[in-house]
């Protein structure tokens, strides 16, 4: 079985601080535990990252030879999906077959971000100058260079460990850094076995640096770090304000994809069976647990109790479970923490008034699992509409008309994604330009593709990842000026 393997190598990695137990969240019994590396482990990754980088051993490789090494580590991901994905679906409790979906992403972002080795390429003008000391220089040519920053610090979080690995692992190598990697100490097990396979495909060593702790000991070492050119962190807008504040000290640059509060518009004229099975996964789905996951759903008052009862009725029907049940479509949340804070917040908002039409509460056995969760009569004041929950609850709110609903899914600190469902294709266009949101979906749900940009409006972040954005976030512009 692999993942024994994976938790005995787990102990290898360099720690220096506290033990940390990693649980099974379908069972809440320990299944591993590695000592967290803290500032000591990651001083030690980032001098092997910076030395490899100076060396000139990964960005002084020729473009097609990056790109061929990228290419087989996409082919390793899928030689190794069966494994990878029963680390990840036995350290997240996620169903095994949404893991191993997950895998096939991962392999071809690593295959997108290949081609674009070759492709990194600045721009060039003949520069006609004129005052100053431009008579001294009758032509000029000037010209542009793309640089790699140098060393990156990539964090992940736990809820799609493979996928968001290889979001951020794949450009930021394409453009030739040298990474240090964090991933969620509650999920460290996927990114043992990803490290091999980087050894594997031909990456040289100290390219790629893993490094095992919590977030407030080893992230906030790495965020800090003087040596570090770029932090690239996907996680909640709480922690991305604190490695604002931490890449201060030498103005490290930052992408940020962080939390979301996402609306999903369902119009009269629509598709009603089709809105409510995706409105319904697209929250249920992870139990919850996705940034994009449509949280908040307004329904035009002519068919608002059609759709309440359609979604409170897929929540009835979706069986949770582990990844070893049969017929399971969602499993635990991923923590005992996480747990008790999604009870929480559907605590305060039954004291708040709020009506819980179906869920509410956890399930009588074993694992941190919350049977999924529609409540309504909401108010836009409260915890409910405004703080992302991360967990199987949706709220679902009435609205008559174009401005009241704009208005409404707007009222929020974040922006990450959107949805309408209306076969109106004029108001659909309209409504995708007023919807304050990195990405709207129309007439489809949790959708997205490698080669489009992927980040948020507002508190959901800074920068973009996927497609060309997704490169460029990792490489630095300079200008060169010459006499001819």
């Amino acid at each position: 079985m692999v993942v024994q393997s994976i938790v005995d190598d787990l102990g290898a990695f360099p720690g220096y601080g506290d033990v940390i137990p990693v649980i099974d969240p379908v069972t809440e019994e320990q299944i591993a535990e590695f000592t967290d590396g803290g500032a000591k482990a990651v001083d030690e990754a980032v001098a092997r990252a910076r030395e490899s980088f100076e060396s000139g051993v990964w960005q002084g490789k020729p473009p097609s030879e990056r790109a061929k090494i990228l290419w087989r580590v996409a082919d390793l991901i899928d030689d190794r999906a069966a494994d990878l994905a029963e680390l990840d679906s036995f350290n997240t409790g996620m169903p095994v077959d949404q893991a191993q979906a997950i895998m096939g992403t991962a392999a071809e972002m690593f295959r997108y971000y290949a081609g674009w080795c070759t492709k990194i390429s600045g721009i060039a003008h003949d520069i006609q100058m004129t005052g100053g000391v431009a008579q001294l220089f009758s032509n000029a040519h000037g010209y542009t260079l793309r640089e790699p920053y140098g060393v990156v610090g990539l964090i992940f979080p736990w809820n799609g460990p493979v996928f968001n690995w290889a979001t951020k692992l794949a450009p930021a190598l394409a453009a030739g850094c040298s990474c240090v990697v964090k991933p969620a100490e509650e999920t460290p097990l996927s990114a043992v076995l990803l490290h091999k396979l980087l050894d594997e495909a031909g990456v040289p060593e100290g390219v790629v640096n893993l490094v095992q702790g919590y977030g407030h000991t080893a992230g906030k070492a790495l965020t800090e770090h003087p040596d570090v050119d770029k932090i690239a962190f996907t996680g909640s807008t709480e922690v991305g304000k604190q490695i604002v504040a931490a890449a201060a000290g030498n103005l490290k640059r930052v992408t940020l994809e962080l939390g979301g509060k996402s609306p999903v518009l369902i119009y009269d004229d629509a598709d009603l069976d089709q809105a409510i099975l995706m409105a319904s996964m697209g929250i249920f789905i992870h139990s919850g647990q996705g940034c994009i996951c449509g949280s908040r759903i307004f329904v035009q008052r002519g068919v608002y109790e059609q759709v309440v009862e359609g979604i409170a009725g897929v929540a009835n029907g979706l069986q949770l479970g582990g990844p070893k049940e049969e017929n399971v479509h969602i499993g635990p949340l991923i923590s005992e923490k996480q747990l008790n804070r999604v009870m929480g917040f559907i605590d305060e908002g039954r004291k708040d008034g709020v009506e819980v039409v179906t869920g509410g509460h956890r399930l009588d056995r074993r694992g941190y699992f919350v049977h999924p969760t529609v409540v309504t009569d909401v108010d836009p004041a409260m915890n409910l509409y405004q703080r992302e929950i991360f967990g199987p609850v949706v709220a679902v709110l009435p609205f008559d008309d174009d401005d009241e609903v704009i208005a409404l899914a707007n009222n929020s600190s974040y922006g990450l994604a959107a949805t309408a469902w209306t076969n109106d294709v004029s108001r659909a266009h309209g409504l995708a330009k007023r919807l304050q949101a990195g990405t709207v979906t129309l007439n489809c749900q949790m959708v997205y593709d490698h080669s489009m940009p992927f980040g948020g409006y507002k508190q959901s972040g800074w920068g973009h990842e996927f497609g060309r954005e997704g490169i460029e976030a990792y490489l630095q512009t300079k200008t060169v000026y010459t006499k001819i």
